[in-house]
């Protein structure tokens, strides 16, 4: 029984982005994924990354992931990180995988004295939203969440400032 965590390098792109794929059709949202292998690699190492990415690893073969990034609290006057995707592949699940992506991130936030850590789950999504409440996370239901996408932002996007 061997857990190790790292982060992603440039030669696991591939393996990213299967990730992303595996979690879309778990949540039954694979029509949504369009992200590319050159999107991925942009995004995780190009001159100005934006997103970063955890690797978890039993006995040396990848089994999930954590994609995140940084997010600010105007309010808190600091940083914190949003969990874009956490992902442990269904045969490791129960071995404390998830857990330990979530307190490298966790840990991550305490050294550089940021206050937040956030994520979002689907509703539908009872088992998650049992583990995320098990560790101590509280469920912000006083919060929508609201996205602009596809044609709705492309049309806000082309009204005029004035």
């Amino acid at each position: 029984m061997s857990l190790s965590l790292r982060t992603a390098n440039r030669d696991d792109v591939a393996l990213v982005l299967g990730f992303v794929r595996e979690l879309a059709d778990y949540e039954k949202l694979s029509h949504e994924v369009d992200a590319t292998e050159p999107m991925i690699a942009e995004a995780l190492f190009g001159a100005q990354p934006r997103a970063f990415c955890e690797i978890a690893e039993w006995e040396g073969a990848p089994v999930g992931f954590a994609l995140w990034f940084s997010n600010y609290s105007s309010f808190r006057g600091r940083h914190g990180i949003y969990l874009e995707d956490l992902f442990v592949r269904s045969a490791f699940r129960g071995r404390g995988v998830g857990k330990a992506l979530l307190a490298a991130l966790a840990r991550r936030c305490v050294q550089n004295g940021w206050t937040r850590f956030e994520w979002s789950v689907l509703n539908s999504n009872a088992s998650a939203i049992a583990f995320y409440k098990s560790i101590g996370a509280t469920m912000m239901n006083e919060w929508t969440t609201f996205r602009l996408s596809g044609q709705a932002l492309q049309s806000l996007a082309s009204r005029s400032s004035t």
